[in-house]
């Protein structure tokens, strides 16, 4: 019990300095351009940002406040420099709108301009076009319906660990896998959510139903993670991209330009597994995600040199995808979790937040 309040005072410790680090941030914006000196008067904050995740030591606490603070935080205060991305969208945007957007895992939806007239393929430019946004879930019942039946899944699988002494390793790490999933989507429409209510804004999704991604493009580019997608999109994808573009032409830019994306993010998960295991990395999930950057660049190249516009079935399309994503993981992301105990980690913390509110239940019932 003394060591789960001794994480939860260093939690509130690491979120204070957060933001009275984004307000120094907020405040000296107003005196101090865009450019180099603004990212001068930053870089302090960007280190000590990369600091305060290691005074946090649980999987989930620690995990998810490195994943706002060390990746998100850092990534926009650097856009936030140039005079660029979702900190600078808006010149009146109040310092609690500020400090939300910059350290959360949130992106305030663009208002839609009225539907243009319909063009054919031929007139947009459109056809065998293999990248673009995705339109987003619709909100509402379906959606809170979606939550709850994850949720239920949720619940399902870790009564499932109940029998980890019985099933197969490959089933258990099967489950592993959803398990993250499910487990980011609640957490972030959480996040989302609290910050909707704030904020009384409308959010973009976090995830796009992932496991009926039909390509790899379309799983990382259109479904996983779509914050940290349109975080790394102007922060990497598109200085490289310009740059590349300047040296091989634009036919060609994009490949170094997806490779070098897939290198940062590589560096950054390592970075994150670090904070969650205090342990030297081992390089398998830079692996893993340069792995994955080659064979996008491979999945591009042959789409525009064949041309392709139509696929296998959906049905399929989706299996494969999901299936070569998780096989990898298998290889190279899940076994450096397991090695320093992340699983068993989180279960512990399950079981410490069972107790207590079952304690809290027992007092409640009892008075």
């Amino acid at each position: 019990m003394e060591e789960n309040l001794g994480e939860l005072h260093n939690l509130l410790k690491v979120w204070l300095s957060v933001a009275i680090s984004l307000t120094y941030c907020y405040t000296v914006a107003r005196f101090i351009p865009k450019g180099l000196p603004r990212l001068l008067s930053v870089l302090p904050i960007v280190a000590l940002f990369f600091f305060l995740p290691l005074k946090l030591t649980s999987v989930h606490l620690g995990g998810s406040s490195s994943f706002f603070i060390a990746w998100l935080a850092n990534f926009k205060l650097l856009l936030f420099a140039f005079g660029k991305g979702p900190l600078c969208s808006d010149p009146d945007i109040s310092l609690l709108r500020f400090l939300t957007v910059a350290c959360l895992p949130i992106k305030i939806q663009q208002p839609h301009n009225p539907r243009p007239a319909p063009k054919a393929p031929h007139q947009n430019g459109d056809a065998g076009k293999v990248h673009g946004p995705s339109k987003p879930p619709r909100k509402g019942h379906k959606s809170i319906f979606n939550y709850a039946a994850k949720m239920v899944l949720f619940a399902a699988m870790l009564k499932c660990y109940d029998y980890r002494e019985v099933l197969p390793e490959k089933v258990i790490w099967f489950l592993y896998g959803f398990h993250i999933y499910f487990l980011l989507e609640i957490i972030l429409a959480t996040v989302a959510y609290v910050a909707r209510v704030l904020l009384g804004l409308e959010l973009e999704p976090q995830f796009n139903e992932p496991y009926l991604s039909t390509s790899l493009q379309d799983f990382w580019g259109r479904r996983w993670n779509i914050m940290v997608t349109s975080i790394l999109r102007p922060t990497v994808y598109e200085p490289i991209l310009g740059l590349s573009t300047r040296i091989v032409g634009r036919r060609l830019a994009p490949l170094p330009a997806v490779m070098g994306t897939f290198v940062v993010s590589a560096l950054m998960h390592e970075l994150i597994f670090y904070y969650l295991g205090r342990t030297p990395p081992t390089w398998e999930v830079t692996w893993f995600f340069l792995f994955h950057g080659l064979c996008l660049m491979v999945e591009i190249a042959l789409k525009k040199q064949l041309r392709v516009t139509t696929g296998p079935p959906r049905a399929v399309a989706s299996l494969l995808t999901v299936g070569f994503v998780m096989v990898t993981a298998f290889w190279w992301f899940l076994p450096p979790m397991l090695r320093f105990r992340a699983d068993e980690r989180a279960f512990e913390e399950y079981a410490a937040i069972a107790a207590y509110a079952k304690g809290v239940g027992g007092k409640i019932f009892n008075a």
